[in-house]
């Protein structure tokens, strides 16, 4: 490839000594050397003669100039228009590297009828703007490619890979995401076991890397239940005793099923609804509250309970050993962090007893109509 381009610098350097020896005895208006290479970049560059040559071989020296010309810029665009279909063509694949991202929202695997899934994410978190997800899995191409074609998801981040490897979250920056959730992937023909033992796979993996993220991952079968646990998941999702419980009212003919649909709103201000208690609170009675929230003007709807341990278990964790450095005393530090691994992440209590006092890491439960 070197080789050539120094015999192509090379032929040109022949062509123009032939247009300078013979075309500085006619009137063609070449009379120097800087002439005679403004002729060259004129005829290679723009592709037309700043001097009519009037000797035969300063004609055949122009045109082989003029056709070298053509072709190398041919060769140029050619190169330019091939890095930017193939970089157009990574993004499009998931193959190319996102720009730094922070606080984002990853959404793992992928499954018929995903397109629902991720227009129900945008469309229930306000806060989430379709340039702040980033969806890992390894679907079909045409899959993806049809996705984002989507103008309501043409702002989707994409990266293909497997999400149970680490080097592939890396490239969806699960060091700095706010959010992650991994659901049962079908992207591939996995039986139920290998579904749910790369959620678990998957959750291990994200919170070793950022013991900051909250992870919410769907299970098929609730004997995985007690692994995400232990991989400290912050919410499991199981499909299938939802679906079975959710025949299981509907059998019974007094339509529990509208009455879970409307509370299960696919929208932000309706249904169950879920806010924070004020500091104010804390050690105070259930009942101190609902009073408070009866008296207050906001209309957040019907206070129905409690969301206890809620948040991420590390940073509840931190916060324990934050609390144990007031109280140096070693027995209180270990009695914290037990307490702190034994509690279950975002347990609700409904409709607790008025005496019942507000713990830290508590959130409030609201029910509101469209």
């Amino acid at each position: 490839m070197v080789l050539g381009y120094i015999g192509l610098v090379i032929f040109v350097y022949c062509l123009l000594a032939v247009v300078y020896k013979f075309e500085t005895q006619t009137g063609s208006g070449i009379a120097t050397k800087m002439d005679t290479f403004w002729f060259m970049c004129v005829a290679v560059c723009a592709g037309y003669f700043e001097f009519v040559c009037e000797s035969y071989p300063g004609r055949a020296a122009a045109i082989t100039l003029l056709i070298i010309g053509t072709m190398v810029f041919a060769y140029i665009r050619g190169q330019v228009a091939s890095v930017f279909v193939d970089i157009q063509d990574k993004k499009n694949k998931g193959l190319s590297r996102l720009k730094n991202m922070e606080g984002h929202f990853v959404l793992c695997g992928w499954r018929p009828g995903f397109e629902k899934i991720l227009e129900t994410v945008l469309v229930s978190n306000p806060e989430i703007t379709p340039d702040m997800i980033v969806l890992v899995n390894e679907a079909p191409v045409e899959q993806m490619e049809a996705l984002r074609d989507d103008i309501r998801f043409k702002e989707v981040h994409y990266v293909a890979g497997d999400f149970t490897d680490e080097s592939t979250l890396k490239r969806a920056y699960i060091e700095t995401a706010a959010r992650a959730m991994v659901i049962s992937d079908q992207s591939k023909k996995y039986s139920e076991l290998e579904i749910d033992s790369r959620t678990v796979l998957a959750v291990l993996t994200m919170e070793n890397m950022n013991r900051g993220i909250y992870v919410v991952a769907e299970l098929q079968s609730a004997k995985f239940e007690k692994h995400l646990r232990m991989a400290h998941c912050d919410e499991i999702i199981l499909t299938q005793d939802y679906e079975y419980s959710l025949l299981a009212t509907a059998s019974s003919g007094a339509g529990y099923s509208n009455v879970i649909k409307s509370l299960i709103s696919d929208d932000a201000d309706s249904g169950i609804l879920i806010f924070d208690i004020g500091k104010e609170y804390v050690g105070k009675t259930y009942g101190e509250l609902r009073k408070a929230e009866l008296a207050n003007k906001k209309e957040k709807g019907v206070l129905v309970g409690l969301l206890l341990n809620s948040g991420n278990f590390h940073q509840r964790r931190k916060e324990a050993l934050r609390e144990a450095q007031k109280n140096p005393d070693i027995n209180t530090v270990i009695s914290n962090l037990q307490k702190v691994k034994l509690l279950k992440s975002n347990e609700p209590v409904l409709a607790p007893k008025s005496d019942f006092i507000i713990p830290k890491n508590a959130k409030a439960i609201f029910v509101r109509g469209k």
